[in-house]
């Protein structure tokens, strides 16, 4: 009998990751224009490295904090939660985190049973679609709405409901498609959850990143549903702190404790470093966010214009946040999302994610990352230009 046969199910069934797929070819081809991680270029900013370094040369990063995370920074993402997101919160209702991911996947596996069923978006984030399995839950995914720029379907979203249902999982501003859910529909959503008794979990990572007068809205900042709401952020995205793995859920005060079991067997607690990090972040100056967010905008309005030059190969609907768009691929060898993917990485020397990392929806697209700086854009959508001619 080999290992591989001795895998448990739940883990052998989980195919593997594309997008780090990608990033594993790419480094076997010179000079490639990357476009395929949802990675800032754009460094942490300084004050929060130096108040790192301080904490380490402080002596005060060498052993753990309490499982939930340091007070005083749960003290200023409460503040945070009520300043910028409308919720009210304490520290009581807060849960430090090794990042959104490992947030997202404690709050799973404190309210999803095997059997239960999940309700999510696709596209979607792919990790979401596995965190669903790793607890032996159902994920169930309903498509988008594509031709109206990837909205909810609420028809769909209600006839997918029955006794099995336990929970919906929401990622807005969402990864790939960049769409922002408006109020009207996260309301909606969260009225169709309040009718049938399920949990609703959201992934905000990319809460700061909206353009064209857009708003983030925040499930949770509906006091209806707040008790029923596990709310999921991350510092990475917001102060390009992607390798510090530091970010926090917000829930009922019932919940936390029942969460903080799942969270304690997974990380024990968010690394130290990070977390005195994350507190510089939040009370030094929020200038650097301002700066990342027009840059993104900008960069996103770049590779809208290559896309219409392209007008024969892709077509897309203009994201509204997150740094991430989601083109769709006309030419008649795209419908293999990956094999077309892996051509353009080895034959144009352009790295991107295949849209089937995302569900089934995603097939015939690519996931393209505008996190980058206009160079790095330019040379790839140069590049695309001439591989598909």
């Amino acid at each position: 009998m080999t290992n591989e046969s001795r895998i448990a199910r739940r883990v052998a069934d989980i195919p593997k990751s594309a997008i780090h797929e990608m990033t594993r070819l790419s480094k076997q081809v010179d000079d490639v224009a990357f476009l395929s991680w949802a990675k800032p270029t754009s460094g942490t900013p300084e004050h929060i490295r130096e108040a790192a370094i301080k904490a380490i040369k402080d002596g005060l990063v060498g052993g753990y904090s309490e499982g939930s995370g340091l007070l005083k920074l749960r003290e200023a993402i409460a503040q945070k939660l009520i300043r910028d997101n409308s919720i009210e919160s304490n520290p009581s209702q807060l849960l430090v985190t090794v990042g959104a991911i490992e947030g997202l996947s404690a709050a799973v596996m404190a309210i999803v049973d095997p059997g239960d069923e999940v309700l999510l978006f696709t596209p979607t984030y792919s990790t979401h679609i596995q965190q669903v399995k790793m607890a032996s839950g159902i994920p169930i995914l309903i498509p988008t709405i594509e031709e109206d720029g990837f909205a909810l379907d609420f028809d769909a979203i209600r006839k997918a409901v029955n006794p099995k249902t336990k929970a919906i999982i929401c990622c807005s501003p969402n990864n790939p498609t960049g769409t922002v859910f408006s109020e009207d529909q996260l309301r909606e959503l969260a009225s169709i959850a309040l009718e049938n008794n399920l949990f609703i979990i959201t992934d905000e990572a990319y809460e700061y990143f909206v353009y064209d007068g857009l708003k983030h809205f925040s499930i949770a900042s509906i006091p209806e549903i707040r008790p029923s709401v596990i709310s999921c952020y991350t510092f990475t995205k917001t102060y390009a702190m992607t390798g510090w793995r530091i970010g926090y859920l917000h829930a009922d005060e019932s919940l936390i404790p029942q969460i903080t079991k799942a969270h304690i067997p997974f990380a024990i607690c968010a690394p130290v470093v990070s977390q005195y990090a994350a507190l510089a972040a939040l009370e030094g100056p929020q200038q650097c966010v301002g700066e990342f967010r027009e840059h993104y905008e900008a960069s996103r309005n770049l590779m809208c214009d290559r896309l219409d030059d392209l007008a024969d190969v892709f077509s897309y609907h203009k994201p509204g946040g997150s740094y991430l768009m989601f083109p769709r691929i006309l030419a008649t060898e795209g419908k293999d999302s990956m094999s077309f993917c892996k051509k353009l990485l080895s034959e144009g020397r352009v790295s991107t994610t295949p849209g089937i990392a995302f569900g089934p929806e995603g097939e015939s697209h690519l996931r393209l990352s505008f996190c980058v700086m206009f160079d790095e854009i330019n040379k790839a959508f140069d590049r695309i230009a001439e591989f598909m001619a």
